[in-house]
Parts: C-alpha cells; structure tokens; sequence
C-alpha cells in the first residue's frame, strides 16, 4: 500500500483542469468533460467509474494521446502528453487483435515494430502469453479463441510493449458474467505480478471495488465531472461477499 508521503512524490500521471468540447464546422457538438483533475500514483491500481455517456473513455483516451484536452493538460512523469507513446499500453473493450496473426504474432508486434530481433521477441511474448495463461495457444488465431481469451492476447500484447502505464477501457464489457468474474481475478493477478500503473474505466461497481486502489466516479451525465474519490482499503485477494466490501459497495450506490 501507497503512503500518503510516498504519494506526494511518486505521481505518474496528472491531469489538470481538463475540459473537452468535440466541435466540427466550427459548431459546439458535445461538451464531455469539464474540469478534471486527478493524479494516479506511481504502480497504483486507479479505477475511474462511471455509467455510459459520463466521458470516462474521452478522458481516458486522452491520458493515452488519442485526443487532445480543449483546456487543460496531462502530464506523464511531469512531461506533457501531446499523443500516443510506448509509454502507455491500452487495452479496449473490443478485442482490436489482427485476425491473420497467431496469438504469437499479436503479442510480439510492438517487439517486432520496434526492432528487437525474433529471438530477444518470442523469448518476450512467450513470457507474457504464460503470464495470461495462454501457453500452448501460440499458434491459434483469434476466430479459434473465446472472448476471454481474446482479451488476454490483448494484455499480453499491451504488456510486451513494455510500456510504463497500462490504460484499460472496459474491457470485460463484452463478456458473460463468469468469464468477466475470472478476468476480474487475472487482472488483479497480472497487477500483482508486473507492479505497474493501471487506469481502469468501468461502469460496474462490483468491479471497481474488486480491483482498484482508489475509485474515482464521475457524475452520470454530460459533461463528465468528478463526484466522489474512495480508498479501497480492503486486503486482497478481494471476495464480493465479505461485508466490508459489501458496505464500500452500498456507500457508492448510496452516494451516486
């Protein structure tokens, strides 16, 4: 666990101020976020809840570059972002994995693209396809695997990029209750295990208090704005029936 003192200096990621207005032709089309600021802290587990169309996903895919704040900025380890870097891995709630690529050759493109030779990749890729759980699906394309497994060549890939801060956007979504469940567990496993950054974005509560840190929702309409921050100081591995995380979880249904 974080200390408040280790806090003050170990932030990663800092949004300030931000505001976005999606405008074409010169003409306001939907104002999504107004007047985010946040820090996540250096290997924290940072959970941003929120139901659909409260702008959780703009303001993360800012944090990850694809869009530009209309005021404000984010900056990572005290550097503006200003687009998409190795630095921050994403995995999306669609499986976005290239369908003529074998789960070998999915997870090892950021190695190969970025020039390590075949060896140095495989060695990596064979790493984290054994981190999720996939070894002995090397050769399988995505149409031959479930939905949860899917997603877990998407983390594997985001992984083997290397990158310093891993940015998820609902990626159980799609999902049926038990394979959500056990990817719920593997994400904490797989959080354990590598140390870094994650931001995750949800809409279900239950998910938020299995796995964040911190749980920062955003208020249910447009524009997106923070209501409320909560420290999960439940120890883990987490159970959605013990009573403390029962409680934690009728406080932010109570709150919302």
């Amino acid at each position: 666990m974080i200390t408040k003192e280790e806090k003050t200096v170990a932030v990663k990621i800092s949004c300030q101020n931000i505001r976005k207005i999606f405008i074409q032709k010169g003409k306001l089309q939907v104002h999504v976020l107004e007047d985010i600021s946040l820090d996540v802290y250096n290997n924290e587990f940072l959970v941003i809840l929120g139901p659909g169309q409260s702008g959780k996903t703009t303001l993360l895919r800012i944090m990850a570059g694809l869009e530009s704040p209309t005021e404000g900025r984010v900056l990572l380890d005290g550097k503006e972002v200003n687009g998409p870097g190795p630095d921050r891995g994403l995995v999306f709630q669609s499986y976005m994995l290239f369908p003529w690529k074998t789960v070998m050759g999915n997870v090892e493109m950021g190695p190969k693209l970025r020039g390590i030779p075949r060896d140095e990749r495989r060695k990596i890729a064979s790493h984290y396809i054994n981190l999720v759980g996939l070894t002995g699906f090397e050769k399988y394309y995505p149409h031959q695997l479930s939905g949860g497994m899917k997603q877990r060549v998407g983390i594997a890939r985001a992984y083997a990029n290397n990158p310093e801060v891993m940015l998820l956007d609902e990626p159980f979504g799609q999902l049926d209750a038990q394979t959500r469940y056990y990817m719920e567990k593997e994400t904490a496993r797989i959080w354990e295990t590598e140390k870094r950054t994650v931001v995750f974005v949800t809409n279900n509560i239950d998910e938020a208090i299995f796995l964040g840190d911190r749980i920062i929702t955003l208020e249910g309409k447009l524009p997106g704005r923070m209501k409320s921050v909560y420290k999960v100081d439940l120890p883990r591995p987490r159970e959605h029936t013990d009573m403390a995380f029962l409680e934690m979880r009728q406080k932010i249904i109570d709150e919302t």
